[in-house]
């Protein structure tokens, strides 16, 4: 298992701002959790047994 802590948290934050900038990391964090909504929808579509849109 991945054992994460708070230092390791920090440094991928920090290479993130670095790679995208600090104007895209909003935008890309609305994007991620658009992504996380549609994939927990389609699971909740499947579950029912009806066909996905």
């Amino acid at each position: 298992m991945l054992n994460i802590g708070w230092p390791e948290l920090i440094l991928i934050l920090f290479v993130c701002l670095l790679l995208f900038g600090a104007g895209r990391l909003p935008e890309i964090a609305r994007q991620i959790g658009k992504a996380v909504q549609e994939f927990k929808k389609s699971l909740k579509q499947g579950d029912d047994g009806s066909k996905p849109d």
